[in-house]
């Protein structure tokens, strides 16, 4: 495998995130965004108030190849300890493990700031995501049938959990 460094996001990336982000949102059913956002409207999908969610970049040399997020769970005290995480990458780069390598930072890093529990929520026929959640050792919690709807179909919406340490 390629060395891969992770580094907190930061505005210059932001670019380069919007546009691996933009190709989920105009050809797959993995975002329900209907529409590419705009820069201003990416900056709080990977932007958080609270420094125990983050955005992490992964380069391989100088080239943004994807970045994996943990994000509020839900905006209630009683959900503190839990947090969604989220992978993206460069279609070049998926099937090449780096998916599973971003996982094992974000565990690494959620663990720091205290987090209990990892939420995935994934369209139920994304089988790529699916297969790396559970190869990473999350578990099916829920299946939300028809909740979504994109490119004129109703779409079902699964989560996997992962308790850490």
């Amino acid at each position: 495998m390629a060395e891969y460094v992770f580094r907190e996001m930061e505005e210059r990336h932001l670019d380069a995130v919007l546009q691996i982000y933009s190709h989920y949102v105009l050809n797959t059913t993995a975002t329900f965004h209907a529409r590419q956002p705009t820069r201003d409207e990416m900056r709080p999908l990977v932007f958080f108030a609270r420094e125990r969610h983050r955005t992490f970049v992964i380069l391989a040399g100088d080239e943004v190849c994807g970045y994996v997020l943990v994000a509020p769970h839900k905006p209630r005290e009683a959900y503190d300890g839990t947090a969604e995480v989220s992978v993206y990458l460069r279609p070049a780069y998926v099937g090449k493990g780096l998916g599973s390598l971003a996982l094992r930072h974000i565990e690494v890093f959620a663990g720091q700031q205290g987090l209990h529990v990892l939420v995935a929520t994934i369209t139920g026929e994304n089988e790529k995501s699916i297969s790396l959640f559970t190869r990473n050792g999350y578990e099916k919690c829920a299946h939300y049938r028809e909740v979504g709807q994109k490119f004129g179909r109703r779409l079902d919406v699964v989560a996997y959990q992962k308790i850490l340490g």
